[in-house]
């Protein structure tokens, strides 16, 4: 029942013994698959974990004869991705797809996730977000959304779980029971919708119920506090839990990560193990270790992993956990986990096809979901970029410098506190202008002495700038590459 992350290229010799003990499996992230000495990728390389020590991992999930694990990441293109984190993705994301409305063109990227996390070895697809963004203030979901209209975030779900599938691997639709009516980020503290149950199930459910129709087979949970459900975020809460099952979901339910502050500084990651397993979760992801940065220690994915273990059996021994719900809970995951493994042969043939979509539909999209405010004049050769936006969410958790490169074409990048320079071709780098007023005024105060600067803008549209625009909807390296195209040589609205 437990699906913990961990440190490094190579898998750690506790995590070795837990494996062979019977853990679920564990979920990759981006440290797990950096190039090896440090290389720098390629765009949309495929990174190749076979000459480590993690093929472990592959193995167990394709050999005949191997016990079966579940092999999760993070992969919705766009801003979100692990197997591409040091290079930026070059899929669209969610917010394009969803704004050019193409079902066919989500269903290539889907089966395109899923193909490029068997190459690395997962099986399963931590996406697509299921959440409809009717929050602009949204500090965590965003163009990670598919958008505001619960009809059109419904039926690009169900377009992506198709592609997930077909390629081979399993879809973990998240976050339920909707993440999209937040202005805090879950990661940093415990966002409470505040909206009453009937917009809840007319506006946030609806894509889970056509997930549960098309036949996900894992849902993961939001911690998020619905106030009529209780005051226990819905990752903890049985009531939650249960309507969830009420929706006709027999399948495994996923917690959000354990470590994420909205449970870590309320119950803490240990009890909140065993709350989440009581209120009927199957399978708890417990962290990504590299999250604290220089404040891990060595051993910090062991340490996060213990704490939750030592909880759950301590639960057990003094009878506040039942057995039967263990049980339960593992019968879940073993069944996902034999699915899947089903599937291997499927997905093998699966990994190494190529439908022609890629790159130029890709390409295709992330052109047709840009938008113009104004005439955006040529700024031929390198550019000066000043990039306003704040840290991103730990959510992406990649380098992001790859947009602001591609945009530069060659030229100077400057931090938000930076003089405005007084000459050469400018690009404002923002991403939150519906909610950031202090992005909004450091542009008007731009403007007023550069009116012949371009804003890009990698977020969700909002009001007017007093500078053209490119409203790009991912902070991407396919979106900044077609942007940057777009700065080559002029465009119009």
């Amino acid at each position: 029942m437990l699906w913990p992350g961990f440190l490094g290229r190579s898998t750690p010799d506790w995590l070795r013994r837990e494996l062979d003990a019977g853990l679920a499996g564990v979920v990759l992230f981006a440290q797990n698959l950096a190039p090896a000495g440090g290389r720098a990728a390629s765009a949309g390389e495929r990174i190749d974990t076979s000459a480590d020590d993690l093929d472990v991992l592959r193995r167990s999930t394709t050999d005949a004869g191997a016990r079966p694990l579940l092999i999760g990441i993070d992969e919705e293109g766009g801003n979100v991705t692990r197997a591409e984190a040091h290079t930026g993705s070059n899929l669209p994301g969610a917010a394009q797809l969803g704004f050019v409305d193409d079902l066919d063109a989500t269903e290539a990227v889907g089966r395109e996730l899923a193909r490029r996390s068997l190459a690395v070895g997962a099986n399963v697809v931590l996406g697509p977000v299921a959440d409809v963004n009717t929050d602009p203030r949204n500090p965590v979901i965003g163009v990670r959304s598919f958008g505001a209209d619960p009809e059109r975030v419904s039926r690009h779900v169900v377009a992506s779980l198709r592609g997930i599938r077909s390629a081979g691997a399993a879809a973990c639709v998240k976050h339920f029971p909707g993440h999209g009516d937040t202005h805090l980020d879950s990661h940093h503290a415990m966002p409470e919708l505040t909206i009453g149950l009937d917009e809840l199930e007319r506006r946030h459910l609806p894509p889970f119920r056509a997930a549960i129709g098309a036949g996900v087979e894992a849902v993961m949970t939001a911690h998020i506090v619905v106030p009529e459900w209780g005051d226990r975020p819905s990752t903890l809460n049985p009531v939650a839990l249960g309507r969830l099952r009420e929706l006709g979901f027999d399948g495994v339910i996923v917690t959000d990560a354990l470590d994420m502050a909205a449970v870590r500084e309320s119950v803490g990651a240990g009890p909140g193990a065993v709350h989440a397993l009581l209120a009927g979760a199957d399978l708890l992801c417990i962290s990504n270790p590299a999250n604290l940065g220089a404040a891990a220690a060595p051993d910090q994915d062991e340490r996060d992993f213990r704490e939750v273990q030592h909880a759950i059996f301590a639960a057990i021994d003094d009878g506040t956990l039942p057995f039967a719900t263990v049980e339960r809970a593992a019968r879940r995951v073993g069944r996902l986990a034999d699915a899947v493994a089903e599937r291997a042969a499927v997905a093998a043939a699966s990994v190494a096809a190529d439908d022609g979509w890629m790159p130029r539909g890709a390409r295709r999209v992330a052109r047709e979901a840009i938008t113009i405010d104004g005439a955006v004049p040529a700024l031929p050769g390198a550019r000066t970029v000043l990039d306003l936006r704040g840290r991103s969410t730990l959510a992406v958790a990649s380098d992001r410098d790859y947009v602001e490169r591609t945009l530069a074409a060659g030229g100077e990048v400057l931090r938000a506190d930076a003089p405005v320079p007084e000459r050469g071709a400018l690009v404002v780098l923002v991403d939150r202008i519906g909610a950031d007023r202090a992005q909004r005024d450091r542009v008007s105060a731009v403007a007023a002495v550069r009116p012949d600067a371009v804003v890009v803008d990698v977020g969700l549209p909002g009001e007017p700038l007093p500078l053209p625009t490119l409203h790009t909807r991912a902070a991407s390296l396919l979106a900044a590459e077609v942007a940057s195209e777009l700065l080559e040589s002029g465009v119009r609205a």
